[in-house]
């Protein structure tokens, strides 16, 4: 599950040494923004031995490498690859072609090092309008795109529109994400909550990302890891409906039944599928812990 995905400086031992006992699903470790271009060398080296010498248990480890367009992500690839991070994060991804660029890469350093071509999986961090318009393509152009992250506040200042807390400027954003990592069968990562502060106001984003179909919500705060798992976890009341209804379902093909209801309600396919969802994270949460 990627319920959280939580951004740790790449140029940050104490950080990265935190790691393992942080409540995040996922830790990105940032080797973009958070670290600056005398620092990149530096990171690189952190990064990469942080990633074979500290054990971080279930937890998926992703590395935002640095911008397509530039030339730190080759070096960025070079440095962490034989340490075998799950997951490569693209920033500021606008097309489909970038998204083939990384992977032909990872195919090339992949069997240099004896990996299984495919083995690690992308992430593209889509902060650009044109990112934003070009979802679905991005989404489908390679078997290694695992999600689509939705990076709002880069995103807000291409679209020339403030940052604000209730994100109606990426709102249009958001949705379009949503639909296009669906139409591709893959999941799909909400921006952050940058007030660190406002743990109300987090809670309020996080619901209301969820409600558009949000699979998680990265975080740069610790502070900020318990309400995201706890909002995008399915609640005690969610899991005994999801097991009733697969009950009532069972019920009805023992007894030739058409047509089944609930409390009053008739179970069709959109429920089932929905009770399958809800029932399928509580596993995948019993594996995690």
């Amino acid at each position: 599950m990627r319920r959280s995905m939580m951004f740790l400086p790449g140029n940050s031992p104490r950080m990265i040494m935190n790691g393992p006992v942080l409540p995040a699903d996922s830790l990105i470790l940032d080797l973009e923004d958070a670290v600056a271009p005398d620092q990149k060398d530096a990171a690189r080296i952190l990064v990469a031995n942080a990633l074979k010498n500290l054990d971080f248990g279930k937890k998926e480890i992703v590395v935002r490498i640095n911008d397509l367009a530039g030339s730190d992500w080759q070096k960025d690839l070079d440095a962490i690859l034989p340490a075998k991070p799950q997951v490569i994060m693209p920033p500021k991804v606008a097309r489909a072609e970038d998204i083939e660029l990384l992977a032909s890469y990872l195919d090339k350093k992949e069997n240099e090092l004896g990996i299984a071509v495919g083995t690690t999986k992308i992430i593209p961090l889509l902060e650009l309008a044109i990112g934003v318009e070009n979802s679905y393509a991005i989404a489908c152009a390679s078997p290694r795109v695992a999600a689509l992250f939705l990076g709002g506040e880069d995103l807000s200042a291409d679209l020339r529109s403030p940052r604000t807390k209730e994100g109606w400027e990426i709102f249009y954003a958001r949705t379009r994400l949503v639909c296009a990592a669906r139409a591709a069968e893959i999941e799909v990562i909400d921006t952050p909550f940058t007030d660190t502060n406002d743990l109300e106001g987090l809670e309020i984003d996080a619901k209301f990302a969820k409600s558009l179909g949000f699979s998680g919500k990265a975080v740069i705060s610790p502070r900020h890891l318990d309400i995201v798992n706890q909002v995008f976890s399915p609640t005690e009341e969610d899991i005994l409906w999801a097991k009733d209804v697969m009950a009532a379902i069972e019920q009805g093909k023992k007894e030739g039944k058409g047509a089944v209801s609930l409390r009053g309600k008739m179970i069709d396919k959109p429920i089932v599928m929905r009770a399958e969802q809800i029932l399928a994270a509580e596993r995948a949460l019993a594996e995690e812990f």
